[in-house]
């Protein structure tokens, strides 16, 4: 059985034992080494032997084992065996990652794929383009009730092995000859409780953009002027009825779902905190060429970020994001609007949410990044949102309640 899985979708493993491929076009010009970490719930390392890399290519719990590189005609592959089943007390999940040691970026890296095999399931991982980076997440593998899932990232750092280890609880240092030496683990850290999770995001490196700006999957963030308020504008084209929701995670850890419908256990909230996330309101069918949902942002230092999400019950009939031209439009009602246009959205009938984008609520500005994440065909569950690792708000598709029909 195969299967394609898309940035940030995840899916259930039909066994806890199998292997990880990561393949790539030969080129003299780059060199490329996976590294897997040993994570516990709080994403961190419980020590050295919580890195595989070339130098301790086998965890002692036999959860993961690397084996040497091959070269098959014009294509290098790594390759990765697990087996959830062996991990260790207080470890539920192991992130595989890439570095490019010569410092060239994985822009440049051609045909770059990564395949999950597990039994008789073949998984595909769709990756995202890069331009400077030298570090990617890839995908992680993890426990939840008892199942092996995996989840795919495509997450990149312009840190390489350094960026990716700090994450991970551990720091690494370069050797004469540019490879990585082997990880030490830095001084145990505690994972944040919610009350000191920062109420900023730093914004470093991104350009603060003013004017029409249209941004697309894979482009870098940007970050615009926060003004008093500012409108997340969701539009498609008629025929069929979409709902616009915002998952607002807030500086003490939590998340409040703004919606005119509620879902499992979550009851619908058109307003939260004063106003500070509204939903102007259900736009039901009509005969408008053109259909929009409205959320209002008046953002305060409680809210570190904002996601709009866009759905479509299945009960509502087929039809795809692509289809209906679906896309998401930042307004600060200063001069400058950001859109996450509908050119690259899925074209499968079968999924029924999709996030377009996420904001960063910051001191100095809101930072908007292009995601296009989509749920699982047939999935009707919610995104939940979580504090990752480097205190960046993510998005996790398909984890939260089912929606409720309205």
């Amino acid at each position: 059985m195969n299967q394609f899985l898309q940035m940030g979708a995840n899916a259930t493993l039909n066994s806890p034992r199998g292997s990880v491929t990561v393949s790539y076009e030969v080129s003299n010009s780059i060199d490329i080494s996976l590294t897997a970490f040993l994570l516990t719930d709080s994403d961190k390392v419980q020590g050295d032997s919580g890195i595989i890399f070339y130098n301790q290519p086998q965890s002692a719990s036999g959860i993961a084992t690397l084996t040497p590189d091959q070269k098959v005609g014009n294509t290098n592959v790594h390759k990765l065996n697990f087996d959830m089943s062996k991990a260790s007390a207080g470890v539920t999940k192991v992130a595989i990652t890439l570095t490019e040691d010569n410092n060239t970026g994985f822009s440049n890296v051609k045909n770059l794929k990564a395949e999950i095999h597990a039994d008789n399931m073949i998984i595909q991982l769709v990756p995202s383009s890069f331009t400077n980076e030298n570090g990617i997440v890839v995908l992680e593998l993890y426990l939840r009730n008892g199942q092996t899932k995996a989840r795919s990232i495509w997450r990149g750092f312009d840190s390489g092995l350094e960026g990716l280890c700090r994450n991970y609880g551990v720091e690494v240092e370069s050797n004469a000859e540019n490879k990585p030496a082997a990880p030490q683990t830095i001084q145990k850290q505690t994972p944040k409780e919610p009350d000191k999770i920062p109420n900023t995001l730093s914004p470093i490196n991104l350009e603060k953009v003013r004017g029409t700006v249209s941004l697309n999957k894979g482009q870098k963030p940007v970050i615009i002027d926060k003004t008093p308020e500012i409108t997340a504008t969701v539009s498609w084209e008629t025929g069929t009825d979409y709902d616009i929701y915002a998952l607002v995670y807030t500086k003490d850890g939590r998340q409040i779902d703004v919606a005119m419908f509620g879902a499992s256990g979550v009851p619908p909230l058109r307003s939260f905190d004063n106003g500070a996330v509204e939903h102007m309101g259900d736009v039901g069918r009509n005969f408008q060429s053109t259909k929009t949902e409205v959320i209002k942002l008046r953002l305060n230092n409680n809210i570190l970020a904002v996601v709009p999400v866009v759905y479509s019950a299945q009960s509502n009939g087929t039809g795809s994001f692509y289809r209906y031209k679906v896309s998401m439009s930042i307004d600060n009602h200063n001069g400058t609007s950001v859109t996450i246009f509908a050119q690259n959205a899925n074209n499968n009938d079968t999924i029924y949410s999709c996030v377009p984008g996420i904001l960063y609520n910051t001191q100095e500005g809101v930072i908007i990044n292009p995601l296009e994440l989509y749920s699982e065909p047939n999935s009707e569950c919610r995104p939940i949102l979580r504090m990752g690792s480097s205190n960046m708000v993510e998005v996790i598709m398909d984890e939260g309640p089912i929606n409720d029909y309205k």
